[in-house]
């Protein structure tokens, strides 16, 4: 594909009759190689298979600076700017309200570019003794192996009954 064709699409458009056309710029995508786009999905599958296993999650892939955006309208829905001001104000009192843990059921992983999908299911038991059920679709942007932006989409619904009906448990000392 010469570089005219791969900078700019051409669109035809009709009007009055009359065929116009209209040349329009596409910015570039950023190149990301087969190979590259393999190990950005096998690393995400491979952090939900611990994080099912308890013996890891995706949260080990987030880059310090990561930028994590929780969409819609829950009680948590924001972006938080780093790794830490994710897992101090999502993370560790969502888990503070869970008797048992959170645990993932993948349903479909896609890979594209830079950009890994995940669609998944994940249940627990509550500290109030219900069941946490709730289906996510994660949008993981990627750079030299981390979670370096994240956009979350989840059953506010669900997650706003348990964030507000569940109290966290105390950190211990």
């Amino acid at each position: 594909m010469d570089i005219i064709t791969s900078r700019f699409r051409l669109f035809g458009l009709a009007a009055g009759g009359a065929a116009t056309m209209l040349l329009t710029q596409v910015a570039p995508a950023q190149e990301t190689s087969p190979v590259a786009e393999e190990r950005n999905r096998a690393l995400v599958q491979n952090s939900f298979e611990a994080w099912r296993n308890g013996t890891g999650s995706p949260y080990d892939l987030l880059a310090e600076d990561a930028e994590w955006t929780i969409t819609g309208n829950s009680a948590a829905s924001k972006t938080y700017p780093g790794r830490e001001a994710f897992m101090s104000e999502v993370i560790r009192p969502f888990n503070a309200r869970m008797r048992t843990r959170l645990v993932p059921q993948m349903r479909k992983l896609y890979a594209e570019g830079d950009t890994v999908i995940a669609l998944f299911d994940a249940r627990g038991t509550a500290r109030d003794g219900k069941t946490y059920a709730n289906t996510y679709a994660w949008f993981l942007e990627m750079r030299d192996g981390r979670i370096v932006r994240a956009n979350a989409f989840f059953d506010s619904v669900a997650f706003n009954d348990f964030w507000t009906r569940v109290k966290p448990e105390a950190p211990r000392p």
